[in-house]
């Protein structure tokens, strides 16, 4: 079980970078294959894509501290300006981080400057909510 849960772990962690991997397929086969009860799926999934999110956040941050919206020839006016849309608004874009297109959300709040404390509070939201929609489909409980 120890394993299979490190390997789940592991795959929601890569899955969460900008790397292309999904994780799903992991999660349901170990779900239907009961090889570990269903909140600890929920949970090591959640938290290895959680984590695995701040290696974009992390790519953003070390983007723009070496000027990355220069290298894009985006004026210091315009990019500050994108910031404080960003700073009222944009942040809510996390909640959108489980889709597919959500990576570049992550990369985009480490350019931004986001706050980890929110940064990882709407992430793990999502993350969590996707999973546990996940094992109520898997389970034919929902959907």
């Amino acid at each position: 079980m120890l394993l299979s849960l490190l390997g789940l772990f592991a795959a929601a962690f890569v899955a969460a970078t900008v790397l292309p991997f999904q994780s799903e397929l992991i999660f349901a086969a170990l779900q239907l294959g009961g090889v570990a009860p269903v909140w600890a799926l929920v949970v090591v999934a959640s938290l290895g894509n959680t984590l695995g999110t701040y290696v974009n956040y992390w790519l953003g941050w070390q983007l723009e501290t070496r000027g990355g919206h220069r290298w894009l020839k985006i004026p210091d006016e315009t990019f500050a300006k994108a910031r404080r849309w960003w700073d009222r608004w944009g942040y809510w874009t996390l909640l959108l981080s489980w889709l597919p297109i959500g990576d570049a959300t992550t990369v985009l709040a480490g350019a931004m400057r986001t706050p980890l404390w929110l940064f990882t509070l709407l992430v793990a939201v999502t993350k969590t909510t996707r999973y546990v929609l996940l094992a109520l489909i898997t389970a034919g409980i929902f959907g």
